[in-house]
């Protein structure tokens, strides 16, 4: 029998045995609070024959406050504008995500996408329920920085794409805080006993991981584009990144000097294209090119290192470029040398000047290469 709903009747309203109990407001034509065996209360508004749309729980949600969502959502139903909540769950929503980036991104790119969103475990839950706490719940778990870091970046810019695609009204995640701000620590570039150490262990280390730190310390270029490197990428004098595993998607040549010439003798031919191929050919049922064990051999270098603080790879990028700064190599050199777009290359500079920069590079490298030497001989007895 409908009444109105107050918040004196609200608390008095009986507990039923079984099943849920509906109980309309007389007050509000299709305005209700339904009543379950536990005692929870939910506000509810009747927007359509047999269905129903949920308001939320009583107290957590006041009486008035339901009353004028309900009003809202009635008003929609009457107006012809009323849209059933989205069913589509997490699970869905991801693997609509991840068909749309393989159309723009590398599968390497796309694979780490769906790694990092698997980590949450939301499963078959409505995309629509889940809320900032329930995300910043489970990224509190993560105990690695950096795992956690790129997890929150992958679960945001999810959220923004399912939000502009109309999955969901907006995303819940807009002011979760993100590490915009990296610690000194994350801006570590290692010292010059660090380097050399580090070099030398790389050198005797499990290959192929061993031949990429090599090259990443000598060349200061992304992992991943040493790791993609093929034959052909490769001449007496110059390595080009392809313009498809780049970063900025642009190709980049650069010269290199005698360290980098012994590592790439010592490399082994075998029938695939890539200097360091994959060691299987499918990694959860999707093909594999070139090396990608980068967690359990990082581990199994770092192990051998002696007096070397903790550092990501990209810390060597940044140590060659530190190093390249103290050996006064102007800063337009070092950003060629390191494929940046931004800086000295930056907008209207960067569309008219052309120059190559081939010859200040090489020299450079040069001056690279025997700084790296007078590291490795103090190393001798």
């Amino acid at each position: 029998m409908p009444k109105n709903l107050t918040e004196l009747s609200l608390r008095a309203l009986p507990v039923p045995e079984q099943g849920t109990t509906t109980h309309w407001d007389n007050a509000l034509k299709g305005f209700g609070v339904r009543v379950s065996p536990k005692g929870t209360k939910t506000f509810i508004a009747l927007v359509g024959s047999g269905t129903r749309h949920k308001i939320g729980r009583y107290p957590l949600i006041s009486l008035a406050d339901a009353r004028d969502e309900a009003r809202r959502q009635l008003a929609k139903k009457t107006l012809g504008s009323y849209e059933k909540p989205s069913i589509l769950t997490y699970t869905q929503a991801v693997e609509r995500y991840v068909e749309a980036c393989t159309l723009k991104n590398r599968s390497s790119t796309v694979a780490e996408y769906r790694r990092y969103l698997a980590l949450f475990p939301f499963g078959d839950r409505r995309l629509t329920s889940i809320r900032k706490r329930d995300v910043a719940d489970f990224l509190e778990a993560i105990k690695a920085h950096s795992e956690r870091a790129h997890a929150l970046v992958a679960i945001k810019v999810f959220f923004s794409w399912c939000a502009g695609h109309g999955l969901i009204e907006a995303s819940p995640l807009t002011a979760l805080k993100t590490a915009t701000q990296r610690t000194i620590e994350a801006r570590h570039a290692l010292s010059p006993v660090e380097l050399a150490e580090t070099l030398r262990k790389a050198h005797s280390a499990p290959k192929p991981y061993g031949y990429i730190v090599a090259l990443l310390i000598l060349t200061g270029q992304r992992r991943n584009e040493i790791a993609s490197l093929k034959w052909d990428d490769i001449t007496p004098s110059k390595i080009t990144i392809r313009a498809e595993v780049a970063k900025n998607h642009r190709k980049h040549s650069f010269p290199y000097g005698q360290l980098v010439r012994d590592v790439l003798a010592t490399i082994p031919l075998t029938d695939s294209p890539y200097l360091f191929p994959a060691s299987r050919e499918l990694v959860n049922g999707n093909p594999t090119t070139h090396f990608n064990g980068w967690s359990k051999a990082k581990r199994a270098l770092d192990a051998t290192l002696d007096g070397v603080a903790p550092y990501k790879l990209h810390d060597l990028r940044r140590t060659f470029a530190t190093v390249l700064q103290q050996l006064k190599v102007p800063i337009e050199v070092r950003e060629k040398l390191l494929n940046h777009v931004s800086g000295t290359q930056a907008g209207i500079a960067g569309v008219y000047n052309v120059y190559t920069f081939e010859s200040e590079m090489k020299d450079a490298i040069a001056k690279f290469d025997d700084f790296m030497l007078g590291l490795l001989a103090q190393g001798k007895t």
